[in-house]
């Protein structure tokens, strides 16, 4: 009996030795295993003749498991803030490491001879992606030094027109004479709400009071019905505390306590406790605040009384039945 060997394809263990690999199912396993790598390498060929280089982005960090070595192998090519596509599994696939462990994988697992070539670079093809390689990167730093310059153009556009717009403030503007008319209305509506401005400020500072005006003479439109002022009571504009500061007489002395006391509080707790318990319970109507004498003894379930239990239980039904035709 031929010792047992492992089929990493098949994921198996097999006896049969190496006729396994000519078996039906192997072999369909290794097609489609092979069928799965070979976009990967179809794409990658595709790019020796026109190499693709882009921006650095974490997506570019993707790797693919090579079936013929057995290890994953970096799908793209990065170094810095730039990205080869493709250029990871090229640089693999031409490697003399991976040629000859496809000759092996080749021979152990009696693949198709004709699609060995497939997965397969030679050292001219590569050397062509090199050069396209070098025409890339060439054309990258091209687009790259075009885009700079837009930014920097558009840089400089912003500066200038920011500049434009300071020094049209800064500008000293000449009251026009207002005899011009409409000549320019837009600077004279400026100039005239600047020296208004200016005369507000002047007359807020250091001016005497204005007279007030005598509202009883003849001839004015509006009545004078008298200063409204309570005397001895001042408002908010005179200084005084606003009403709604004023503490009120009842509450001054602070002797009226806000809200329930402490032991009001404890009673309501205990009364909310007592509500929880059954209300036909034994002792629940016993007034415990009552006096009582040091010869009293409670009488609820009859346990003093002389007599047998049965006794009591018949005496208390009579009881409650007397109660209830008297209710």
């Amino acid at each position: 009996m031929a010792p047992a060997q492992r089929c990493p394809l098949c994921r198996q263990t097999f006896f049969c030795g190496r006729g396994h690999v000519y078996s039906r199912k192997h072999q369909r396993q290794l097609k489609v295993a092979l069928e799965r790598l070979l976009p990967q390498v179809e794409a990658a060929r595709k790019a020796i003749r026109a190499a693709q280089v882009e921006r650095y982005v974490p997506e570019h960090e993707r790797s693919c498991w090579c079936l013929c070595c057995s290890c994953e192998v970096r799908k793209h090519l990065s170094h810095g803030n730039l990205t080869v596509l493709h250029g990871g599994l090229l640089e693999h696939l031409a490697s003399p490491e991976h040629k000859k462990a496809t000759n092996k994988f080749w021979w152990e697992n009696k693949a198709e001879f004709q699609m060995k070539e497939k997965f397969l670079i030679s050292p001219q093809d590569y050397a062509r992606f090199k050069k396209s390689m070098v025409k890339g990167l060439d054309s990258y730093e091209e687009k790259e030094d075009e885009v700079i310059k837009e930014m920097a153009a558009q840089i400089r556009e912003a500066e200038h027109s920011r500049q434009e717009v300071v020094r049209s403030v800064l500008e000293p503007q000449a009251v026009p004479d207002p005899e011009e008319g409409s000549s320019a209305p837009g600077r004279w509506k400026g100039t005239n709400s600047q020296v208004a401005s200016a005369s507000q400020q002047s007359s807020y500072l250091n001016l005497p009071p204005a007279p007030e005006l005598d509202w009883m003479e003849t001839g004015q439109p509006l009545t004078f019905i008298g200063h409204q002022d309570t005397p001895g009571v001042g408002n908010i504009h005179s200084g005084a505390t606003p009403p709604w500061m004023v503490q009120d007489e009842e509450y001054s002395s602070g002797s009226q306590q806000i809200g329930p006391s402490y032991e009001e509080f404890l009673k309501e707790k205990e009364k909310q406790k007592l509500k929880k318990l059954p209300p036909d319970r034994v002792g629940a109507n016993f007034d415990h605040s009552s006096s009582t004498g040091a010869g009293w003894l409670p009488s609820f379930g009859r346990v003093w009384n002389n007599g047998r239990r049965w006794q009591s239980r018949h005496q208390f039904k009579t009881e409650a039945a007397a109660r209830n035709k008297q209710q």
